[in-house]
Formats: structure tokens, C-alpha cells, sequence
């Protein structure tokens, strides 16, 4: 799949940062991991941290993908509000799933502050009514958040004005967010459990999987074999491919970063990610450097080439909805993108083992807004699973809880 259009910041802004050898030779592992973008990354350093041996192979270079074009905005608040997902699942999971995803951005602290350079850092996320509509659904989500002890605070037409300086009937204001070089954490991820002993290879296109009740091999292109006891498909929208069954929708989304802007002209941007409760949604924070970072109006495209068509125009429409919104903050934009963009119907993810394959393939779909939480939870899911253990969100993140419901 072309993954990606123009010109991705992280991309830009890094580089290749290493290339891993290609495979040459047959291998065995306890777990082969296909994907070595940001989910990949996060799936082994779990794996290998805790004694599994494990190979990554990708098909392009690491982190080259999706994870280049991800705006990687690091929050417990999903896509589908927890009262929605109470109706669905009950409260108890709605909590679990919102409850989860706050530690998931701890646990992403401290992997960040045992690396070097990922540009991590903590900020607040301001969640405002697109209209007055929304106001009697944001104050539902509000007050259910606060029943169960998440630190948020509502405010008011006046609120938003006074804090913020733009114009909205209402907002939820949560002080657990934070922000990441999606593609410095990968290549940090990968290079550190490669010095420890894992195998990652890129360049190195899959072209056959089989499985069996003791283990998969999986077949390069270029002819090499590996053997392993469990196979962990984390190649991000692409792993839909591997399954005959429909769990998500691909879509197109949009971004762009601005140049460096004054702190003193962010003002309260510069430690608070803000988004909106329209669907699709607009969406931005800033970078370590102070960049302005924009994306949204996603769409169904799903054409590469009317994807690329589209960039530069719906780069400046966001535009235009962020200087409506703060008139004196300069948002032209430098540096403009699109991608491929999945999501499901309930906005949580896939992670576990689908009846199609068998208990020995384990899928890795962090699919949604929350990508990356997502995949820091998966991880710790799928080495509960290969290591033959009950994890609380097993049924909740699994195929199985399409009978939860």
C-alpha cells in the first residue's frame, strides 16, 4: 500500500536515521514480529524486555510508513466518548478502556525517559463543542469522567474565552495528555533491543505465512525462512489484508506543520493539544521547537493518487479553520501531508489471535485516534498471551468482544 502523500514532518525532520539489514538467512525466534513502525516497536521492546527472543521484519525501512505521517497525539480520550461505549460494553469496560489508555501514557514517559531524543513531553487536552449541540453530549462525557476519578474540569463559553482566546460553547479540559516523535521513538525502540540481541530487518517483504498448531514460518521474498513459535502482525493498516473479515474502515487524513512560532503568540497552545467534538474532527499541538501541528478532515478517500491531489487543498482549509479559531497565530503551512487513516466502528483496537489463523498469529491493529496508547497496552496484552496469562483487556482489545456487546 502507498501509506502516505506529500511531505511527512517526521520524515523531513529526521531523516533515515539507520537502515537495518536486509534478511539473507534462515532464522528461529520464540516471536516473529511483521511491522517496524511505531506499533512493531513497541510489541518487541515488550517482548524482548522480558526474555522473547523475537525478529521484526518490514518491507520498507523502519518507521516509514504510517508511523512518518502520524501527528502522534498521546491521549486517554478515544474517538468514541466513554458514556458511548458504556451503552455498548457497560461502564465497567468503558472505564477500563479510558482508565487504560491514561496509564498507557505513563508507561510512554518512561519509555521515553530511558531513550534519547524522542521529543516526549507532558501536556493538558482541551476537548471543545463544535457547536451548542454537542454541549449536552461533552456535559454527559464530562461528568462521567469525573464519577470515576479523571482529573478534567468543564468550562464555560467564558472559560474557554479566558484561557484560550477563541470561541466555543463549551469544553472538557484533561491534564493527562503528551506528545511524541513517533519516529524517534521507533528507531530508538528498535536500536536499543537490537543491541540486546533482537534481529530487525527491513527491506525485507513477506511473501508467505503458514501456520500451524506449534508454530508459523514466515517466507521472504528474498527466500529466507523464519521459524517461530508466534507471529505478531503488527503491519498497521496493511494487516487488514491478511483477513478475510471487514474490522476497519481505511480513510484519508490530513495535516501540516507550521514554522516555529513564538511561544508568547501560542500562549497556552504550547503545553495544551486542543481538538473538537465534530466528526471528522480538527486537531493540534505543537512540536518540541514550537511548531503548530494541524491535522483532520479526514475523509473515504482511499486512492492514493486522489489522496495526493488533495493535500495542498485540505491543508488550506484546516488552515482557514485554525485562524477562524486564533486569528493571531500565523499557520501557513510548511510542511503539508496525507495518509491512510483506519478506524473501527467503536474506535477501540484489535489485539490478539483472530479464528482465521489460529492461536499462533496475533494480530496488532492499533487502529484509531489513539494509535500509539494503543499499542503501548497491546504489547503488554500480547505477551500476556504468549505467555499463556489472563490480561483485563484481552476480551475488551480481542475479536472477541464483537459477543461483549
Amino acid at each position: 500500500m502507498d501509506l502516505k502523500s506529500g511531505y511527512p514532518y517526521w520524515a523531513i525532520k529526521n531523516g533515515l536515521m539507520h537502515a537495518f539489514p536486509q534478511l539473507q538467512e534462515d532464522l528461529r525466534c520464540d516471536v516473529a514480529v511483521i511491522g517496524a513502525g511505531i506499533t512493531g516497536a513497541l510489541v518487541a521492546d515488550e517482548l524482548a524486555s522480558h526474555g522473547h527472543e523475537v525478529v521484526v521484519l518490514d518491507q520498507r525501512d523502519a518507521a516509514w510508513g504510517s508511523t512518518s505521517a502520524s501527528t502522534a497525539l498521546l491521549q486517554y480520550e478515544i474517538d468514541t466518548h466513554m458514556f458511548e461505549l458504556a451503552e455498548t460494553y457497560g461502564e465497567e469496560n468503558a472505564v477500563l478502556a479510558y482508565r487504560s489508555c491514561a496509564d498507557a501514557i505513563d508507561m510512554l514517559a518512561d519509555k521515553a525517559s530511558s531513550l534519547k531524543k524522542v521529543a516526549f513531553s507532558r501536556m493538558q487536552s482541551l476537548y471543545y463543542a463544535s457547536n451548542k449541540r454537542h454541549r449536552k453530549d461533552l456535559r454527559r462525557e464530562f461528568e462521567l469522567r469525573e464519577r470515576h476519578g479523571f482529573e478534567v474540569t468543564w468550562l464555560d463559553a467564558n472559560g474557554v474565552k479566558d484561557a484560550y482566546g477563541f470561541d466555543a460553547p463549551c469544553a472538557i479540559l484533561s491534564t493527562k495528555a503528551a506528545r511524541v516523535d513517533p519516529y524517534q521513538l521507533a528507531y530508538g525502540l528498535l536500536g536499543r533491543i537490537e543491541r540486546k540481541g533482537a534481529r530487525i530487518h527491513d527491506r525485507s517483504p513477506v511473501a508467505r505465512i503458514l501456520a500451524n498448531a506449534r508454530g508459523v514460518e514466515v517466507h521472504t521474498t528474498q527466500g529466507a525462512v523464519v521459524n517461530a513459535k508466534y507471529l505478531v502482525m503488527a503491519a498497521g493498516y496493511e494487516s487488514q489484508r491478511f483477513l478475510d473479515q471487514r474490522v476497519a474502515q481505511n480513510r484519508s487524513s490530513y495535516a501540516f506543520v507550521t514554522d516555529p512560532i513564538d511561544a508568547e503568540i501560542l500562549g497556552e497552545l504550547t503545553r495544551t493539544m486542543v481538538w473538537e467534538s465534530a466528526r471528522p474532527y480538527l486537531y493540534m499541538r505543537t512540536t518540541s521547537d514550537n511548531r503548530l501541528l494541524i491535522g483532520g478532515d479526514d475523509d473515504n478517500v482511499d486512492i492514493p493518487a486522489k489522496r495526493d491531489a488533495l493535500v495542498d487543498r485540505k491543508a488550506r482549509k484546516l488552515a482557514a479553520k485554525v485562524t477562524k479559531l486564533f486569528p493571531a497565530v500565523p499557520v501557513e503551512p510548511a510542511f503539508a501531508w496525507g495518509g491512510t487513516f483506519a478506524e473501527t466502528k467503536d474506535g477501540l483496537p484489535w489485539f490478539g489471535a483472530h479464528e482465521q489463523h489460529g492461536p499462533r498469529v496475533l494480530f496488532a491493529m492499533a487502529y484509531g485516534g489513539n494509535g500509539i496508547t494503543y499499542s503501548m497496552l497491546g504489547g503488554g496484552l500480547l505477551r500476556a498471551t504468549i505467555e499463556r496469562r489472563k490480561h483485563p483487556l484481552s476480551k475488551l482489545f480481542g475479536f472477541e468482544r464483537m459477543d461483549i456487546g
